[in-house]
């Protein structure tokens, strides 16, 4: 089972590049393993990521934002996803882990 990141290494957002370090540091600092998958480079792995993110995430217009959270092929979700699982101290069921790593 391997926790997936899906981010965007250049972005003009700062909100998305500050989410995505707020992820990425969350699971620095707990010992999560992940892997980052970066959409700008990968082009297959941005299209798969878009084609795995259920419709009821998917906004009205464009393409869903980084970061996207995966555990292998399962979504678990967002940004918003992962902070409220964090301010809910559910971060590890989210993540669809049973123990702390």
């Amino acid at each position: 089972m391997v926790i997936k990141v899906y981010i965007a290494s250049s972005t003009g957002y700062i909100a998305i590049k500050k989410h995505q370090q707020a992820v990425v540091s969350f699971l620095e600092a707990n010992r999560i393993s992940f892997q980052e998958v970066d959409i700008t480079m990968l082009e297959e792995q941005r299209q798969w990521m878009y084609r795995n993110i259920p419709k009821d995430k998917q906004p009205e217009k464009g393409n869903p934002p980084p970061p996207q959270i995966f555990n292998d092929d399962h979504y678990c979700g967002d940004y918003e996803d992962f902070f409220q699982s964090k301010e809910d101290n559910t971060v590890f069921a989210f993540l669809g882990l049973s123990e702390r790593f």
